[in-house]
């Protein structure tokens, strides 16, 4: 992924079927709230659930099917603590909307017990949501699919790549009856993402992907 704005159109449309006499895998989800501006979203548990729904999505419509109990860490922060982690491991000195953290590398991933880490910013996310029309609820949800998807082994570093992870992100955000966010508009900036291999220590063996 690149910082720059991209020309927004809909991402083509993936039929995706339901894995056969399976559901998808019930990941156990640690999420915390490191600024009290996410309140505004409801207390912890709603935030839970609300997580919880976006990951059933993506892991509904990804090709990757991690292990049934995999565990996925989602810190909800604030643009001032993601600016640091951006500056840090992707030499970017400024806040961004996500940043995600995989616990391996994607031909590995399925088979681990840990997924890795997502963190979120809210005055981001909030800025973004009111840009583009939408509801911040609906705009969490679209960031917290992107970036399991990214944990699952997903990337947009080429046009068929990005293609791709965003018409799984569309497939997701349809099962929970949010529309299109690449549609009907001119300009994006397509949602921002690293990649780690240690969830708990990042570490620069492997580079970071945006």
């Amino acid at each position: 992924m690149t910082d720059r704005p991209r020309a927004r159109r809909s991402a083509p449309r993936l039929e995706t079927r339901p894995r056969p006499g399976n559901k998808a895998p019930a990941l156990a989800i640690t999420v915390r709230a490191q600024s009290r501006q996410w309140r505004g979203l409801g207390n912890l548990a709603a935030l839970r659930a609300q997580v919880t729904q976006a990951t059933q999505a993506a892991l509904a419509v990804a090709p990757v099917r991690p292990l049934d109990g995999a565990e996925l860490s989602l810190l909800l922060t604030d643009d001032k603590r993601i600016r640091i982690v951006n500056r840090d491991w992707r030499g970017f000195d400024k806040a961004t909307n996500v940043l995600s953290f995989p616990a391996a590398p994607p031909d590995r991933i399925a088979m681990s017990p840990m997924l890795g880490d997502i963190v979120i910013a809210y005055e981001t996310v909030e800025r973004e949501a009111q840009a583009e029309g939408k509801s911040l609820h609906d705009h969490l949800s679209h960031l917290v699919i992107h970036g399991l998807l990214h944990l699952l082994g997903e990337d947009h570093e080429s046009e068929a790549e990005a293609q791709q992870m965003e018409s799984l992100e569309v497939a997701a955000l349809a099962r929970l009856g949010i529309a299109d966010p690449y549609a009907d508009s001119e300009l994006v900036a397509r949602p921002q993402a690293v990649s780690a291999i240690s969830p708990q220590a990042p570490t620069r063996d492997h580079p970071p992907r945006s």
